[in-house]
């Protein structure tokens, strides 16, 4: 009698064969829901868009215009948002007293955006061409209070919607 190997235990066992992963179609999903939320964030960034301008650093420069009636004092309206309330002033004075805001707090600690508006009505009256605003706001102040009292400078609350300031420049300070 002869001793036989077997063929099956003579040869190397083959390592089983390892997939690699096809990352492939994660990729392309991946892609695809990139350019989703690109596309979508550019068409929302349309309803948030506020046109404020950067304040100018330097003199005055040569390009600007002459002032159309001289005779006219002009108004340059600056809005302070402090923690106290708002101050409202123009170029030659505060227009609070004593160093009180022009619009203070309400009794419940929020701001008074319809006293501020009630007040820019009034500038307006006395101002009808003047179209420009100045708002700087204290560092602790919320983004939401820009917002409004923004919002309050130029346009009226009532149902005529009449433009006040609409040109806004944030001012630093």
């Amino acid at each position: 009698m002869a001793f036989h190997y077997s063929k099956r235990k003579l040869k190397p066992r083959e390592e089983e064969e390892m997939g690699e992963l096809n990352i492939v179609p994660y990729l392309d999903i991946l892609m695809n829901l990139i350019l989703f939320m690109l596309l979508s964030i550019n068409g929302l960034a349309a309803f948030g868009i506020l046109n404020v301008s950067a304040p100018g650093y330097g003199g005055p420069s040569t390009t600007v215009a002459p002032q159309e009636n001289p005779e006219q004092p002009r108004l340059v309206l600056s809005v302070l948002i402090s923690k106290k309330g708002h101050f409202v002033n123009s170029e030659n004075a505060i227009l609070g007293q004593d160093g009180a805001p022009s619009v203070p707090l309400k009794a419940d600690g929020s701001y008074d955006y319809a006293a501020l508006n009630a007040q820019m009505v009034k500038l307006k009256s006395a101002f009808p061409s003047e179209t420009k605003v100045i708002v700087a706001a204290d560092p602790e102040i919320p983004y939401d209070a820009l917002i409004q009292t923004m919002d309050a400078l130029r346009e009226t609350r009532d149902t005529s919607r009449r433009l006040l300031f609409p040109d806004v420049t944030l001012g630093a300070l």
